[in-house]
């Protein structure tokens, strides 16, 4: 079955940096767009970056861009972020999710999600 298991969270100091990362298997991975999703306490989820299949083509929220990058190995079935100059407004719960769809219906796959927690 389809599984996405993020990891790399933690706490760390403003203006520090991780590196999380996303497992993928039960799916063929190369051939989806990947994305990180945050949600923050008391706020909705929002997309933080997406890479295309390939890795050639990355999108990212206003909030993170010049700060974090977005990368995958197809090879290893691994998609990653890369979070430098982090902030305490950076502090959320980070999802991978892959979207497809099936009989015409929408369907999102999620992790359970990585703490990620910016403080001094």
């Amino acid at each position: 079955q389809v599984q996405l298991v993020e990891s790399g969270g933690g706490l760390v100091q403003p203006g520090g940096s991780l590196r999380l990362s996303c497992a993928a298997s039960g799916f063929t991975f190369s051939t989806y767009a990947m994305t990180w999703y945050r949600q923050a306490p008391g706020k909705q989820r929002e997309l933080v970056a997406t890479i295309s299949n390939t890795g050639g083509t990355t999108n990212y929220a206003d909030s993170v861009k010049g700060r974090f990058t977005i990368s995958r190995d197809n090879a290893k079935k691994l998609v990653y972020l890369q979070m430098n100059s982090l902030k305490p407004e950076d502090t959320a719960v980070y999802y991978c999710n892959f979207r497809t769809e099936r009989f015409g219906n929408v369907i999102d796959y999620w992790g359970q999600g990585t703490q990620v927690t910016v403080s001094s």
